[in-house]
């Protein structure tokens, strides 16, 4: 990994690797912008795990101008003292830190005492359900352009190590550059030299403010994705002009409006807007920053040698595996705690890292006082249960009744665009084995195992079971559980009908459909996977419609017929025929039958993951490692 680990100078700042943390919303400062414990912990972390460079998110630079809650702001004096303690605990960590700073524009919130939204004209953000803007005056942009000189003379006062300029991702600065958004007949409008006059304006007053010597970035999507927004050749126009007027260094960035490309999931190929960064590089001279579901060390290493980049941003990385860097250094690849691309987690935590954002709030000391812990399920929320109880020092022994660890994970890694899900159980089995986890296969936790080892403490992990609806005719031969199909126990026929339009349900048709077969979906509720992220399921919904996905919402399955089944829509019967196989994903339901079996120990047992309620992947792990922790 001979170039990620290469360092590279941007005017005085030097980075000891190529690796970045671009920034990512957190919400974890306060109200008026300062940095809470919980903000500078968060940021710390990523410093003591060698990232070569941290930009923190979205600092304001006026008072309720952000898209979302909690932002960090140098709009006053007052708060430079507050950020200036979060870069020296960096700087002592070993990191450097660039500050975001941005005016949301068309994104504002206008909720709890925001202001109304403003823009370059009255054209109403896509992605979100904001108000129309105003659109701006000219005194009003003069202003703007001063609000952001000032916050980059706060950013330098508070020691950060360099400014970026967030213009990218459908926010003031990006709008005025795009002709999606920017629809003015004056200045600040028409051809491209007018529509980035603000950006290049911004620039300007923030080399200003921090002299010749301090490093400015610059954030910008390389595409909208959408007709009549910026493409690539007019990105790389910009480039030209940005560092024109200054900047030292672009992050090409993707994305406006339809925010699907900001943060690709799993289903989008690795590094998949690299092109853009090496388009970028091309036509400037300054470094360029790559980005888009680079979270494999191999890859971005191939990035540099290829030359599409001079850095590359593994944000997600980071929020997976704080200590990536290092790991990487090391050679410890086995031991990296992967991205996975699902979106559940990203501005709130992570999936695989319970730790992350709670550095503050979790101790990971090793108890004084080491008890014996059983643990039912080796589900990764079992799994998670068994490190985080043996990380504080207790003796941990894992029991799981099939042949193997993973439980419902282990379908869940099988449909289209979700093969890094398995990632997680491969590093959670390594972790067991590293920290002495006894593994118990084949072998269910029982009344006669406790009462004969006696243990001190029992977490219940035992998951969730299919939830079979009493349908007319569901166990006939031809009927079979979507996990046994995603796990290849039960083959399908040409003609599949899935009962159960939930996440299960609607990610076991994309699997059917791409091998071949004609599949249809009914579900009761007026849509489908309504229970998954937002991004992943637009992209699932997108790949359902094109491989013919027949889709019955507001429907019920009355009765399955040997080649037919009947369903009951908007009050009327009708027939799907020629029916070979019928999967049933309605649902689970959780299995408390162990916990049943030991109420003599109740003082002894804590129940996690589904076994408790069933939830998602995130809650679910979170609940089992917090079930460990607390012991």
């Amino acid at each position: 990994m001979s170039k990620l680990w290469e360092p590279i100078t941007i005017k005085n700042m030097t980075l000891k690797n190529r690796m970045v943390v671009s920034a990512m919303v957190t919400g974890f400062c306060a109200a008026d912008g300062y940095a809470t414990e919980r903000f500078m912990a968060y940021h710390e972390a990523k410093a003591k795990g060698g990232w070569g460079l941290i930009i923190p998110e979205d600092y304001v630079i006026a008072p309720k101008v952000g898209g979302s809650r909690d932002l960090p702001g140098l709009f006053d004096d007052a708060q430079i003292d507050s950020h200036k303690r979060l870069t020296q605990r960096v700087h002592a960590a070993g990191g450097k830190i660039a500050c975001q700073i941005y005016h949301a524009g068309r994104r504002m919130i206008e909720s709890e005492g925001g202001l109304p939204p403003v823009g370059p004209s009255a054209i109403k953000f896509a992605a979100a359900p904001a108000a129309i803007p105003r659109e701006l005056t000219i005194p009003e942009i003069k202003e703007i352009i001063e609000l952001f000189g000032a916050c980059a003379r706060r950013v330098k006062a508070a020691g950060f190590d360099a400014v970026e300029i967030h213009g990218a991702h459908g926010y003031l600065l990006h709008s005025f550059v795009s002709s999606f958004a920017n629809k003015r007949c004056d200045e600040y409008g028409g051809s491209l030299a007018g529509r980035t006059k603000l950006a290049v304006e911004v620039v300007k007053a923030v080399r200003q403010a921090v002299g010749d010597d301090f490093p400015i970035l610059y954030r910008l999507s390389a595409s909208d994705g959408v007709a009549g927004g910026i493409t690539i050749e007019e990105a790389k126009a910009v480039a030209i002009r940005l560092e024109e007027a200054g900047v030292d260094l672009l992050h090409v960035s993707q994305g406006g409006d339809f925010n699907d490309m900001v943060s690709p999931a799993s289903s989008m190929p690795k590094a998949c807007y690299i092109d853009h960064a090496a388009e970028i590089k091309k036509v400037v001279s300054i470094p360029v920053i790559g980005v888009g579901r680079i979270q494999d060390p191999f890859i971005a290493e191939e990035i540099l040698r290829s030359g599409k980049a001079d850095l590359v941003t593994m944000a997600r990385a980071s929020l997976a595996d704080p200590e990536f860097p290092h790991k990487v250094a090391e050679g410890r690849y086995e031991d990296i705690n992967y991205c996975i691309g699902c979106l559940q987690g990203c501005t709130r935590g992570c999936l695989v890292n319970p730790m992350i954002g709670h550095e503050s709030d979790y101790d990971l000391t090793k108890t004084t006082q080491p008890k014996k812990v059983y643990i039912a399920g080796g589900g990764v929320t079992g799994c998670e249960a068994a490190i985080a109880a043996a990380q504080k020092g207790h003796q941990v022994v894992l029991f799981e009744q099939s042949d193997k660890l993973g439980g419902q994970w282990l379908a869940a890694c099988v449909p289209p665009g979700k093969t890094d899900f398995a990632t997680l159980v491969v590093w959670q089995k390594r972790q067991l084995a590293q920290l002495g986890v006894e593994v118990r296969l084949s072998t269910p936790l029982t009344k006669a195992i406790i009462a004969q080892e006696n243990p001190d403490k029992i977490i219940i992990a035992t998951g969730s079971k299919a939830f079979v609806p009493p349908i007319a005719g569901i166990k006939k031969p031809h009927v079979v559980l979507a996990n046994d199909v995603l796990l290849g126990e039960k083959a399908v026929g040409a003609h599949v009908v899935i009962i159960g339009g939930g996440s299960v349900g609607a990610e076991t048709a994309d699997h059917i459909a791409q091998h071949g077969s004609q599949v249809t979906i009914v579900e009761m509720l007026t849509e489908i996977a309504s229970d998954a992220s937002v991004r992943p399921r637009r992209l699932l919904l997108k790949r359902l419609q094109e491989r013919q996905v027949a889709i019955h919402t507001g429907a019920k399955v009355i009765e399955i017929a040997d080649q037919a089944v009947l369903v009951e829509k908007n009050g009327q019967m009708m027939v799907i025929p020629v029916v070979d196989t019928v999967v049933i994903a309605t649902g689970v339901k959780s299995d408390q039958s162990l916990l049943d079996e030991l109420r003599e120990f109740a003082d002894k047992i804590v129940i996690a993951g589904d076994a408790k309620a069933t939830k998602d992947g995130y809650h679910n792990i979170r609940e089992g490692f917090e079930a460990g922790l607390m012991i």
